[in-house]
């Protein structure tokens, strides 16, 4: 019997440290959801649906502008693409979006140039915290937009470059200050609604991966014989560490109707390598300095979206900014998108309502 009562006892013990367990859990999601997402409903609307499903077309735009030290002077030349036209879909589950999107000469046959250009990306978006994910690989389309001091009577600006490529690779996360006035997903994910105007300050960390390849030799002729020795390289790489602080202002200028701008300048940390071989050989304790440089991250958009039902426009754009002793390169990327979708499966808090 003594037996029985102790087995008995043991088993009450489990069940109350299970129990116990279980509601440590529920506690600390709670708390993980009161955190990222708690807002004043006077000035956000919560997110009602658990799902959301979107379309987009999007114009996809790069730029890269070489500088190099010739003489008492600055040698230049910039390079750009068409800008591409994408197709995608996009699917999310509250804070996470997941999606893909297709170049439209792809998908109708008509690229020429041989090499595709790809994007993926994945974004999360809560009140508090956001995150992107991307990969971006050009295609081989670039046309020469400017140059200077080449000394060269030719005009070549607009012709076809095939010999530059760039892949990168990264992730951006933010921190909004004023998370319960201001909604950053109801201007860049549609999952809330902004109802009373506000603005926040904001900070960052941003990490990528650059993969620049350059084949000088490609160029016009007479623009080889006049390029700057610093200049003529191969391969770029270089790994950005950056810490970003700005302000976002959500402004509602009608029912239903936000529009968004937003500034992040950063300061970042630049390890590169030229042709294989690093690019700062200074082993002083200062040498990391020559490292420092800037990047800035521009954010705008504009949204109707009556909490069911949603079209809008954002624009993103990255600048990135390398420079050495006799050579600098300004790197930006951005995108436009317009978009319609709706929310589906209603949060079971909102469902009798």
């Amino acid at each position: 019997m003594k037996l029985f009562f102790r087995y008995i006892g043991i088993f009450l013990f489990l069940c109350q440290s299970l129990h116990a367990q279980t509601e440590k859990r529920k506690s600390f999601a709670q708390w993980l959801e009161k955190t990222f997402s708690e807002t004043d409903t006077t000035y956000i609307s919560p997110n009602k649906y658990n799902l959301t499903f979107m379309v987009e077309q999007s114009f996809w735009h790069e730029r890269y502008s070489l500088k190099g030290d010739i003489g008492d002077g600055k040698q230049s030349i910039s390079f750009a693409p068409n800008a591409t036209p994408k197709i995608g879909a996009y699917f999310g589950w509250r804070w996470i979006f997941l999606g893909f999107s297709f170049s439209i000469p792809d998908l109708i046959k008509k690229n020429k140039n041989g090499k595709s250009k790809e994007e993926y990306v994945f974004n999360l978006y809560s009140s508090r915290i956001g995150l992107d994910l991307y990969y971006r690989k050009t295609g081989n389309d670039f046309h020469i937009t400017s140059y200077s001091n080449f000394d060269i009577p030719s005009d070549y600006i607009g012709q076809d470059f095939g010999g530059f490529q760039s892949k990168i690779i990264g992730l951006n996360t933010y921190w909004i200050f004023n998370n319960k006035h201001f909604s950053y997903p109801a201007a860049y994910s549609q999952s809330t609604n902004q109802r009373r105007s506000c603005g926040s300050f904001m900070a960052g960390f941003s990490y990528s991966h650059h993969q620049i390849s350059f084949d000088y030799t490609q160029l016009p002729e007479e623009m080889i014989t006049h390029i700057a020795p610093s200049l003529i390289f191969n391969r770029l790489q270089y790994h950005d560490y950056n810490l970003s602080a700005g302000y976002g202002y959500n402004w509602v200028f009608a029912k239903n109707c936000l529009l968004n701008v937003s500034l992040m300048p950063a300061i970042s940390y630049k390890r590169a390598k030229i042709n294989g071989k690093p690019a700062n050989l200074d082993d002083s304790w200062t040498g990391w300095m020559k490292d420092l440089n800037f990047d800035l991250i521009t954010r705008a958009g504009i949204t109707w979206n009556n909490s069911k039902y949603y079209v809008g426009a954002s624009l993103i754009v990255n600048t990135y900014d390398y420079r050495r002793t006799r050579f600098a390169m300004t790197n930006s990327f951005g995108s436009l998108r317009i978009y319609a979708g709706f929310n589906f499966w209603k949060r079971r808090e909102y469902r009798e309502k």
